[in-house]
């Protein structure tokens, strides 16, 4: 009689970066033979990705460690939790095993200790492309680990390091493996993903035995011979960005950019260790609208930043005003344990952070009500990414998914997720559209 395969259960918190990382582990873990279990009775063991940036992320992979060992009792915890000291064997001394991020090869060795592999060649196959948790049609696609920047705020090079790019090679034939697969979206993240190559001095590497620089507007570049939409996440906004423009004008990859600039202030942004001139940003911006029309902007900001004046607050509101960013999201400071900024200035009230934030999300809401607005009566492309009873759920290069809006079609066709279709805009909110299929 066969025996059958070890089941792991996987819970996956945090940022796509830590969805990559899961991806990996499963991937290997499904090449050794083991199965993937989606509830806690059927697993032998339940393997917990962690995230440890802000207190919320914090809590939440805690309350999920113990929602495990309560459910299952045989927990392997990994990810950026694991790496913040002894916190996670503080609370719950009883897990087997605690490792950092990107540990792939660690935790392997804590399943195998607790459970052995029982690997069969003629039934334990895995994909090129690996085991994905996002939907068939989109894949996120990590192209490096860590950062070289000591923002004040952020602990991410504490926990993940510096930066460490992938081979080009490697990144480009994942990529095309994707897309081979069925992937019509591919989404680059990284921590500081237009820095790709600087810790390798951009050296060459190859792909389908044609040299290619490790650079960002050269894997750019060969993404775009894909066939895919091509969308670029968490973007720092250094000089040679502005030569992925033109790509963007010539189809090549989504007009599309995620900056996280953070504020506007040049006093907050030398608090926070940022490029400290909103002048040369607008600048820059403007360059990029002339050059591409179409181009979507997405970023991100803190308000209450220790020491942060009204006035520091009213720069960044006339920023916002002035740049009319497409989509974005907005956090007030959370004091994350070991971060330098903790210690930096005056500590701003909560009441203050709040109104504060509702202050700026109240000008950005108009702000991209009306940006959309403009789009009513235009016909553009959408990805579908499932049907309902009232049509079709799709979204337009402009929306990256789970983070920006959607585009509601009014239709009674039918579509497998990832079908690309034109559609004419009749109506929309401050965050989404709505369409009728053309």
């Amino acid at each position: 009689m066969t025996q059958s395969a070890p089941k792991i259960g996987f819970i996956s918190l945090g940022c796509p970066k830590a969805l990559v990382d899961s991806e990996q582990i499963i991937t290997k873990l499904r090449a050794e033979g083991y199965e993937i279990s989606p509830t806690y009775e059927n697993a032998d063991m339940v393997v917990v990705n962690t995230c440890g940036f802000i207190d919320d992320a914090v809590e939440e992979s805690l309350d999920a460690i113990g929602e495990a060992l309560h459910e299952n009792g045989k927990v392997i915890v990994t990810g950026c939790l694991g790496a913040k000291g002894d916190i996670v064997m503080n609370n719950y001394p009883q897990v087997l095993a605690v490792t950092g991020p990107h540990a792939a090869q660690e935790v392997l060795e804590a399943v195998h200790q607790h459970i052995p592999p029982q690997h069969d060649p003629y039934v334990s196959l895995i994909p090129p492309q690996g085991i994905k948790l996002t939907p068939k049609h989109y894949a996120y696609l990590k192209i490096s680990e860590g950062c070289n920047h000591r923002c004040t705020f952020c602990i991410i090079p504490s926990l993940r390091g510096d930066l460490v790019s992938r081979p080009i090679g490697e990144v480009l034939t994942e990529a095309e493996n994707l897309v081979n697969a069925g992937v019509r979206e591919l989404l680059v993240i990284s921590q500081d993903t237009s820095a790709y190559g600087v810790d390798v001095k951009y050296q060459t590497g190859f792909w389908n035995g044609r040299p290619v620089k490790t650079r960002f507007e050269d894997l750019a570049q060969q993404l775009g011979e894909l066939g895919a939409w091509v969308r670029m996440h968490y973007v720092y906004p250094y000089p040679h960005v502005d030569k992925v423009i033109p790509l963007m004008a010539e189809g090549k990859i989504l007009p599309y950019l995620d900056i996280p600039f953070q504020h506007a202030s040049p006093s907050v942004l030398r608090a926070m260790k940022r490029p400290a001139s909103s002048e040369n940003v607008l600048s820059r911006i403007k360059t990029w609208r002339d050059i591409c029309p179409d181009i979507t902007l997405r970023s991100t900001f803190i308000v209450g930043f220790p020491g942060e004046t009204e006035d520091d607050f009213s720069q960044l509101l006339d920023f916002i005003n002035e740049a009319e960013l497409d989509r974005v999201g907005c956090f007030t400071y959370s004091a994350v344990e070991g971060a330098v900024a903790n210690s930096l200035g005056t500590q701003i009230p909560e009441d203050i952070k709040q109104e504060r934030l509702q202050r700026f999300m109240t000008l950005q809401a108009e702000i991209s009500a009306n940006k959309l607005a403009k789009k009513v009566g235009h016909e553009i492309q959408v990805m579908v990414d499932e049907m309902d009873d009232e049509g079709i759920i799709a979204r337009s290069k402009a929306d990256a998914p789970e983070v920006d809006g959607m585009v509601f079609v009014d239709s009674t066709n039918s579509y497998e997720a990832g079908t690309i279709i034109n559609v004419k805009i009749t109506d929309s909110t401050e965050h989404d559209l709505f369409a009728e299929e053309i």
